[in-house]
């Protein structure tokens, strides 16, 4: 918990860490609350079909403890990777509690993925069970005989030959279940970050990890906890941005969260939602917030009172920070951080003021700093690469089996976050671009690597290149540039049969909104792919 301060600069200078010897996040966000209060709110689940239901801290232990001896009788164990591919549902939330307090590693899988992001996903990982719905199912029936480490699938809404019911399976399992004594180093969740060239690097990060959000999350939202705090994201809870900025820490300070994800997102609805469950915090990413900018008089139809909002991806601009005042009667504070060192830096409106176009200062216990090429600390002002200094309980442990690729995202001490930025005098961080070829889409940061392989693997593609173009909406879309097979030609039947090609084998947010077919690419003498050039297309 961040102690409130009057100036940025006390908050700054009086925090320290305590990190524990021994730590467990599933005791931490679930038991610890139980014991003390066992029917303080967890969580408020409005389904897709409008039935709403509600979660004591005691009943969500009880239903993670059921989860965690289920998962025990068919034989996982510490260590053991286990997919939770759902969306935002309470068996997401008690299941990751489950996974935390076996040991296990919790690999949360997005549920847009397609099969050829899944199988990948799940072979690097060695995934060995699998918790998901009935949609889920039939992507996971799809690749039979090709996922070597999956063993056990469990179903949320339905039972079939070979799929483990797991909601009658689980009721047969006691509620007390003794945690495995964890360290804070040991590792407890997985999560897969888009690269730029090839596949996706799975980030493995310790339990820690929890403790490390802390200062930015509290930062972010003006200090938590305060009365009334209830939080919601339309952020997907496989991502860390709705898993570890929002759910997680709510539950660290034993705050109520509302779990509702749109099938498509609707700004109308957000609005009314929040209003619904007297929503206090929100993270709504950019993209949302554009989206829900359009909603007419939106204070006058809906009975909405928030007490903070906080948003990340790009910097938002005075225009739309001013809208946010208008709207909320607030200021929308931006953080700024990584799957692999998230949330570090960040702006706080209850002790600092705020500055269009930046997002913020280093929060308390980290050290940022702008490198040149050579590592090395830049003046103030100068634009260079926004670094974070390790070791510290955020960053994450490394990339699964893939020593090669966290060596490079290090220089030194300093975590290179591929950004550049530039820091004035004050402190404040100013977001300038990617120095990689990274894209900003919606809120999701998509590698242009797996799109690419997807296209080649198409019968008519003999080569493809991804970029990310300005969108006055998703801030960037996907525009794929592909050299076809001799003898074809391009043509608006087959850029609709590539666009679903990708849309189905990988996900619908990473499929290209445009497509050029070209006959040959700017190419290095080295014969690398000059995608700065394309991007000017």
């Amino acid at each position: 918990m961040l102690e409130p301060k009057a100036s940025y600069q006390e908050l700054y200078d009086t925090f320290y860490w305590h990190i524990p010897e021994h730590y467990n996040i599933g005791l931490d966000v679930c038991d610890k609350w139980a014991d003390r209060e066992p029917e303080r709110l967890a969580l408020i689940h409005k389904s897709r079909d409008g039935f709403v239901s509600q979660y004591s801290f005691a009943q969500v232990r009880d239903l993670a403890n059921q989860t965690a001896n289920l998962f025990r009788s068919v034989g996982l164990n510490r260590g053991d990777r286990i997919g939770i591919f759902l969306p935002q549902t309470p068996e997401t939330a008690y299941a990751h509690v489950a996974a935390y307090k076996m040991a296990a590693v919790a690999v949360p899988l997005f549920t847009l993925f397609g099969p050829d992001a899944l199988e990948y996903r799940i072979n690097n990982a060695g995934i060995s069970a699998i918790l998901t719905d009935k949609s889920g199912v039939e992507k996971l029936k799809g690749l039979a005989g090709r996922l070597e480490p999956l063993k056990y699938i469990f179903c949320i809404d339905s039972a079939e030959t070979g799929i483990i019911d797991f909601h009658k399976e689980r009721e047969k399992q006691s509620p007390e279940f003794e945690a495995v004594q964890t360290h804070a180093e040991d590792p407890a969740f997985l999560i897969f970050t888009s690269g730029t060239t090839g596949n996706p690097k799975g980030a493995l990060h310790a339990h820690r990890s929890l403790l490390g959000h802390i200062p930015g999350v509290d930062m972010a939202y003006n200090f938590l906890p305060r009365k009334a705090d209830r939080f919601w994201t339309p952020a997907d809870w496989a991502w860390i941005g709705g898993l570890y900025d929002v759910l997680m820490p709510a539950w660290h300070h034993g705050i109520s969260v509302v779990s509702h994800r749109f099938e498509k997102f609707n700004a109308e609805e957000a609005f009314k939602l929040m209003a619904d469950f007297s929503v206090r915090n929100s993270f709504l990413p950019p993209t949302a917030l554009k989206f829900m900018r359009v909603v007419k008089n939106p204070k006058e139809r809906f009975a909405y009172k928030l007490r903070s909002v906080v948003s990340a991806g790009e910097s938002l601009g005075a225009e739309l920070l001013e809208w946010g005042k208008e709207t909320f009667g607030l200021t929308i504070n931006e953080f700024y951080g990584q799957t692999e060192y998230n949330i570090f830096v960040s702006s706080c409106s209850a002790i600092m003021p705020t500055k269009p176009g930046i997002i913020g200062r280093a929060a308390p216990g980290h050290t940022v700093a702008i490198l040149d090429g050579q590592g090395k600390e830049l003046p103030r002002g100068e634009i260079g690469q926004i670094a974070a200094k390790t070791p510290n309980p955020i960053a994450f442990l490394g990339y699964w089996q893939n020593p090669t690729a966290t060596q490079e995202k290090y220089f030194g001490d300093w975590l290179l976050t591929g950004d550049q930025g530039s820091m004035d005098d004050e402190g404040y961080i100013k977001f300038v671009g990617r120095n990689d070829d990274l894209i900003t889409s919606g809120g999701y940061r998509i590698g242009p690597g797996e799109i690419e392989n997807c296209l080649l693997s198409h019968r008519a593609v003999k080569m493809a290149a991804v970029v990310g173009v300005p969108d006055p909406e998703r801030t960037e879309i996907v525009k794929a540039f592909i050299i076809l097979e001799e003898e074809l030609e391009g043509s608006e039947l087959l850029k609709r049969e590539l666009q679903d090609y990708v849309k189905t084998r990988l996900s619908a947010h990473e499929y290209p909104r445009l497509i050029d077919f070209v006959d040959s690419f700017p190419m290095t003498t080295t014969g690398k792919i000059m995608r700065r050039e394309l991007r000017k297309s």
